[in-house]
């Protein structure tokens, strides 16, 4: 009796599963796909979105994470093409040259005596419209200068990577306390 009632238990836990209804496509090819009806606004700039960016890009883009915090600035500048557009946390907008850029960022970097970056996640974003690669990170960065302060905050950045090279950067910052 308890072999027929387990085998019977175990057959409608596999029917419950199994339901047609519930079924839905879940292609991560083109997020515009998986929308039904009528949406409140049309995407300005792309909603048609997949993963298809080389690991080599990801790669890049997560090493020119880790020459920050090393204060490998010139690797840091290997990641970028040779102009960058930039839209800083602050609202700031600049586009320069990569050597502009660098010399910029080493005057900051020279100020902090260590940098710690956990990364907490990363997403390939490949626009099919536009043609661009981007990859997205969150991370937390500890900062600490060398007169003894440390600013904490979490960082969610877009890098726009065009021929292996980093031509555009977005971040946004929220202060930790």
């Amino acid at each position: 009796m308890k072999k027929f009632l387990c085998s019977l238990l175990f057959a409608l836990i596999l029917l419950s599963c199994n339901n047609e209804a519930d079924k839905t496509s879940t292609s991560s090819t083109d997020s515009s796909s998986t929308t039904t009806g009528t949406l409140p606004y049309t995407a300005s700039y792309s909603s048609s979105w997949t993963t298809d960016v080389s690991d080599s890009d990801l790669k890049m883009v997560l090493t020119s994470y880790k020459d920050w915090a090393d204060g490998n600035m010139t690797g840091l500048a290997n990641a970028f093409g040779d102009t960058l557009e930039f839209d800083a946390w602050n609202g700031d907008h600049m586009k320069l040259g990569k050597a502009d850029l660098v010399k910029m960022w080493t005057g900051f970097r020279d100020s902090l005596s260590s940098v710690t970056i956990d990364m907490e996640a990363w997403d390939k974003k490949y626009s099919t419209d536009k043609k661009e690669s981007h990859v997205v990170v969150w991370y937390k960065e500890i900062d600490t200068y060398k007169d003894g302060r440390v600013d904490s905050s979490r960082w969610h950045d877009i890098n726009r990577v065009k021929d292996g090279k980093i031509v555009w950067y977005s971040q946004f910052k929220r202060q930790l306390k």
